[in-house]
């Protein structure tokens, strides 16, 4: 299924020197975001910028939702991950997207200008409404966590 998503390119080499956002295969559900530094950036061990990716977008339906997500080839080979982990974009957000990059790596990377560097994808996004209750129906889990169902 489509979405329409809007986005309002920022950066003229995006869709010039460097191609658009796209889904790589059929089966993709990331679309691409790339740097778009004015020079590569070296990203030493330990460290993080936020990296522009020339473009803004508007999703516009509030039961969607946008989610920012590292490349895993980065992350597995390189340690280049998201400093915030996954970031969130709302559906009334209209700024331009910025990748927080962190290097969780033992050697400095650089990050050249138009590599990819992480992926959105658009989720269904259901806001709760709360109900106060005095307690809740038998689950057979109640109150274990972290790690109470066992380890396999």
């Amino acid at each position: 299924m489509l979405h329409r998503l809007e986005i309002k390119v920022l950066d003229p080499r995006l869709g010039d020197s460097f191609p658009l956002p796209r889904y790589a295969t059929d089966g993709s559900a990331g679309l691409d975001l790339r740097a778009m530094t004015d020079q590569p950036l070296e990203l030493g061990p330990g460290s993080s910028e936020l990296v522009p990716t020339g473009m803004a977008i508007h999703i516009a339906d509030p039961g969607v939702a946008g989610l920012i997500l590292p490349r895993s080839g980065l992350g597995h080979r390189h340690g280049i991950v998201l400093g915030n982990l996954v970031g969130l974009i709302d559906s009334d957000y209209q700024g331009q997207l910025l990748v927080s990059c962190w290097n969780r790596g033992a050697a400095t990377f650089r990050i050249g200008v138009g590599e990819r560097i992480a992926q959105l994808i658009l989720v269904p996004a259901l806001r709760a409404e709360l109900a106060i209750v005095q307690d809740f129906d038998a689950s057979g889990r109640g109150h274990g966590g972290f790690g109470h169902t066992g380890q396999h």
